[in-house]
């Protein structure tokens, strides 16, 4: 299993971390304030966030920003405004105005740690921090490579140094990927910050239901469900999903949940009304929809080419942690880290290209021999729960390790 908890060195090898990695000078007070910058409030992962600080005893206070209206949640939050999605003038806008607002609250010089999701946040928090000149240690989390930082042209440059300078000014990094320590950080900076790997997994102390204590097989007979849940942003996926749909008919059932991505896939509705055997239901809230989500599919479809060569071949999407944990196979790329992932785990499949074919080529595969995919699902069911369930006391380890507030090492 990767192991939760890591640092990395210059090389990009991923270690176990082992010793306290330095700290506020003279500081030892236990961390209990966490200050947490995020980007959507209405985003799963960062409720998962949130859940995961307060069940290792922390008091959390969010200065988020929002897609969409005001949303009750359950941290004390300090709205920082709406943002767009793919709006990046919007974003930069509202990065200098969220970052007033939060220097307005009293709740941020009482904030013993700083947690900023994302490069944007990042640049929230440190231009807040430095208005009410706080010496405040600040932990930057990255969950994906933005396309923006990639770019070989002036913006890009612009912005692989702007992160690169704030990076420098960080207590610790955090990434859900190892890849995204090999492919972008280690390659790009002089990385001297310590570095963490925390994969996208659940959280302790949320209700996600019991796992499945058997394996029942289902009819020969039955179409084959087939999942794609989550954000709903790669035109590639849904264009490969459509087509399998027509080609294998009614021997395929598609069953998509989830936000839609209308900068990405505009004409979403369009793509798929007519077929019978493709169903949308709508948004889903996790984890309260979790279990009923995933035990009416067969296998997850994980794949990403929204930032192809790229964060789409890096990132481990949410899907592999949800759908292992209800003993759902994975279906990716390969190539990826996201097939990687699956096939250290023997619990799914990846596919080469070309994909058009390929994938429908394994569909009828495991339509003819369901016991396969039986095979799989109790490969994942075998699996320690905490290869999906991040357990507690994580977070509180990595602060320990990157602050050196909690008055012992790891």
């Amino acid at each position: 299993m990767t192991q939760p908890l890591t640092t990395s060195d210059t090389n990009g090898r991923v270690r176990n971390a082992g010793e306290t990695l330095g700290g506020n000078p003279g500081t030892n007070a236990a961390i209990t304030r966490v200050a947490f910058f995020g980007h959507d409030i209405h985003d799963a992962a960062i409720r998962r966030r949130s859940a995961s600080f307060a069940a290792d005893g922390f008091d959390v206070v969010g200065f988020m920003m929002r897609r969409g209206d005001l949303a009750a949640t359950e941290w004390m939050n300090i709205d920082l405004g709406e943002t767009r999605d793919g709006a990046f003038l919007n974003r930069v806008g509202q990065i200098f105005r969220g970052a007033r607002i939060a220097a307005a609250s009293d709740a941020l010089p009482r904030a013993d740690i700083i947690y900023a999701r994302n490069l944007d946040m990042l640049a929230c928090a440190f231009l807040a921090k430095r208005q009410l000149k706080l010496d405040t240690p600040v932990i930057y989390e990255c969950l994906d490579v933005h396309r923006l930082l990639v770019r070989q042209d002036p913006l890009g440059m612009a912005m692989r140094h702007l992160e690169g300078q704030l990076l420098r000014r960080c207590k610790a990094l955090i990434v859900s990927s190892p890849a995204f320590l090999r492919e972008h950080f280690v390659l790009r900076y002089n990385l001297s910050v310590p570095n963490y790997l925390v994969e996208n997994r659940m959280v302790d102390g949320m209700n996600y239901g019991p796992r499945p204590s058997d394996i029942v097989g289902r009819s020969s007979s039955d179409p084959l469900r087939i999942g794609w849940f989550g954000v709903l942003r790669c035109s590639r996926s849904l264009d490969l999903l459509v087509d399998l749909s027509d080609r294998l008919g009614s021997r395929v059932d598609v069953r998509l949940r989830g936000r839609v991505s209308r900068r990405e896939i505009p004409d979403f509705e369009k793509r798929i009304e007519g077929r019978r055997n493709i169903t949308f239901g709508g948004e889903f809230k996790a984890p309260e929809d979790l279990a009923s989500i995933y035990s009416s599919v067969d296998v997850v479809w994980a794949g990403d080419f929204m930032e192809a060569g790229f964060n789409s071949v890096w990132l481990l999407p949410n899907r592999l942690y949800e759908g292992g944990y209800y003993g759902v196979p994975s279906v990716a790329p390969a190539g990826t880290e996201t097939a990687r992932w699956i096939m250290s785990k023997e619990g799914g499949y990846e596919v080469a290209e070309p994909l058009h074919d390929n994938l429908p080529a394994l569909i009828q595969r495991l339509l003819e021999d369901r016991c396969e995919l039986e095979r799989k699902r109790k490969a994942l069911l075998n699996l320690p729960v905490d290869v999906f369930v991040e357990p507690r006391g994580e977070m509180k380890m990595l602060f320990d390790a990157a602050i050196g507030g909690l008055g012992k090492t790891i």
